[in-house]
């Protein structure tokens, strides 16, 4: 069973509260103030162990100095949820994010926390040549990795033909679309497809794709961050569903 670190105020705590079976043990700098002994006290009623290192220590130990003084030994869950199992849930209201390829753990941990927000059922990635979950990921989410379910994947293309034959509507994102964004309708479920840094979507993948859209760029920057392009399409899908129950 492998185990891994979370840091950062704000993730660990939602680790706690949400999978506190999965805690293993929770280190933090001696001498804690008033945040860090409110997450001592949430894990030891929660029955976890709890003990104090050096800064210095923490920061060897999570491989970077912005764990805020706090790390959560977890150990990874076995009842992640599957692919099989997301498209035996597959409904009206589904809406998913394929993440094709993504290299940089901050991204990731961005798409996750927005995710969260917009209340994103699960993130599909490529179990090859994609980033992995991670410290940094689950610190940059600020608790949307512990809420919702990254899925890896074998194949890209013939996970979206999957979901295609579940019913659900592939909108893949590019600069080449025809189509904006905004000329569209997001009815019923959802797969928002983004590319990888720089690359944008494969072509296989744009193939799968039901429609490609892109964003509108007025000034001189070619392009955004995919995370910030996330944002922007996912607040798109839920402003054009909002607009259509009314």
């Amino acid at each position: 069973m492998s185990t891994s670190f979370v840091y950062g105020v704000h993730a660990v705590s939602r680790r706690l509260s949400q999978a506190p079976r999965q805690c293993v043990e929770l280190i933090c700098v001696d001498r804690p103030g008033s945040r860090l002994r409110k997450l001592i006290d949430e894990a030891r009623k929660a029955g976890i162990v709890t003990r104090v290192e050096t800064r210095a220590e923490l920061t060897e130990r999570s491989g970077t100095d912005k764990h805020q003084g706090c790390l959560l030994k977890t150990i990874e869950s076995d009842s992640a949820l599957s692919f099989d199992d997301c498209l035996k849930t597959i409904d009206a209201d589904s809406l998913l994010l394929v993440l094709d390829g993504l290299q940089d753990p901050h991204n990731l941990g961005a798409c996750l926390r927005t995710a969260d927000a917009c209340g994103v059922d699960a993130v599909i990635i490529p179990k090859d040549r994609s980033v992995k979950m991670n410290a940094t990921v689950r610190k940059v989410a600020a608790g949307g990795a512990e809420s919702v379910p990254l899925i890896e994947v074998t194949n890209i293309t013939r996970s979206l033909k999957q979901l295609k034959q579940a019913g659900v509507w592939i909108y893949g994102t590019s600069e080449t679309a025809a189509k904006s964004l905004y000329d569209l309708e997001y009815r019923g479920p959802v797969a928002l497809v983004m590319g990888a840094e720089g690359a944008g979507l494969r072509r296989l993948t744009m193939d799968s794709c039901d429609h490609l859209v892109k964003l509108p760029m007025l000034g001189q920057v070619e392009s955004l961050n995919v995370s910030v392009a996330t944002g922007v399409c996912l607040y798109e899908i839920l402003r054009s569903r909002n607009a259509g129950k009314k």
